[in-house]
């Protein structure tokens, strides 16, 4: 999947105030941990995940989009009325109909003649919905589109922590399954992408390499549970992360040889990389599997968990604001999402444009603080 006509304008994100750190979570767990005699600090100690944001209680993923796309269309200058697609590429979403995207369009005012959907597509929903824009521009049917998503995981960490402490059956072994569902944070981010008329960067997206093991679709698996009278009870995950982080890493390599040849790129001129954000242990794998250079790799986990499909374009958004991404490197987009599905994406980046609200520098501080880690 190869581009000649694309152009990435600007990735803009925005974060949740509410902080929950990874001591918090485990005291809420004390209940488990002293039936099991577990030790305190092992999911820091075990993902590298220090604390996450949490959105207010009650807030719909919707209502943040807003804020992101908002921020967003006055970062590019481009006109409302100049977006041709825009899409809604979160796994949370409002309602199950309409699609998110329509409401948050209608919210922000743009042009009646755009085409409006959601994608779902896991921890890459964000990424699909940049490609689908990507193809309408490279045929000519549109000039501008943004995708933009919110992630949500209040009731994913409450399920989750209620579920451990009143389950007398778990084991230290049952308990793996809903590990990963403790790392999970909340995020918004969304990306515009334009023609080569509309654009005033010139920060071309050369194109991506897909690939997908569907064999691993059992792998990772979340739900809204419903009680016996129909009523919600919250949301479930189970993930297998072990298998999972094998079985994606071993896609993404396989996946890297193309994306080298695709692009007449290598481990060694890839200058900045942005991959989705999972563990430490998945990082390490990664990044030894493909041999690549950490420190060209901009990390988020820290600080925001992982925060779904907006993990990769937050993490590109705060680094390209942070002044990471300099004129003239290559610039990786590295995703990989349970299903299992992998996508590599290629940009040449020129110009930053300046954000209309710029993140707090203290709070760029701390995710650059990473760098020399």
């Amino acid at each position: 999947m190869k581009y000649e006509r694309v152009f990435i304008e600007a990735i803009e994100c925005t974060l949740p105030q509410d902080i929950v750190t990874s001591d918090e979570v485990e005291r809420r767990l004390e209940p488990l941990y002293e039936r099991l005699k577990l030790h305190a600090g092992r999911i820091e100690h075990m993902t590298g995940v220090i604390e996450r944001g949490l959105w207010s209680r009650g807030a719909l993923p919707g209502d943040q989009s807003v804020v992101t796309v908002d921020k967003l269309l006055r970062t590019t200058g481009i006109a409302r009325d100049r977006i041709g697609a825009f899409i809604h590429g979160s796994v949370c979403r409002d309602y199950q109909e309409p699609a998110t995207a329509c409401d948050v369009h209608r919210r922000l005012g743009l042009c009646q003649n755009a085409v409006i959907f959601d994608v779902s597509n896991a921890c890459l929903g964000l990424l699909t919905g940049a490609l689908q824009i990507a193809n309408m521009i490279e045929l000519g049917q549109i000039e501008a589109g943004i995708v933009v998503g919110t992630e949500t995981s209040r009731s994913l960490m409450e399920t989750t922590i209620s579920e451990l402490n009143g389950n007398l059956h778990h084991t230290r072994q049952s308990i793996k399954d809903a590990f990963a569902s403790l790392t999970i944070g909340s995020g918004s981010a969304a990306i515009m992408l334009t023609s080569e008329r509309l654009t005033r960067t010139g920060n071309r997206f050369l194109g991506a390499i897909v690939r997908a093991n569907t064999e691993g679709s059992a792998l990772c698996r979340s739900q809204i549970d419903v009680t016996a009278g129909g009523a919600s009870s919250g949301q479930t995950m189970k993930t297998d992360s072990e298998q999972l982080l094998h079985t994606g890493v071993s896609l993404a390599a396989r996946a890297f040889e193309e994306f080298q040849s695709t692009f007449d790129w290598s481990p060694e001129t890839l200058d900045r990389l942005f991959c989705h954000q999972v563990g430490k242990a998945h990082q390490k794998l990664l990044f030894d599997s493909l041999k690549l250079d950490v420190s060209k790799n901009f990390a988020t986990l820290p600080y925001l968990g992982n925060t779904g499909s907006v993990a990769l374009p937050t993490a590109a958004a705060l680094g390209i604001e942070s002044g990471f991404v300099r004129p003239g490197d290559k610039v990786g987009l590295f995703g990989i999402g349970s299903g299992v599905n992998v996508v590599l994406g290629a940009v040449e980046w020129r110009t930053t444009l300046p954000s209309s609200e710029p993140i707090a520098r203290e709070t760029l501080d701390k995710f650059t603080s990473l760098l020399s880690r």
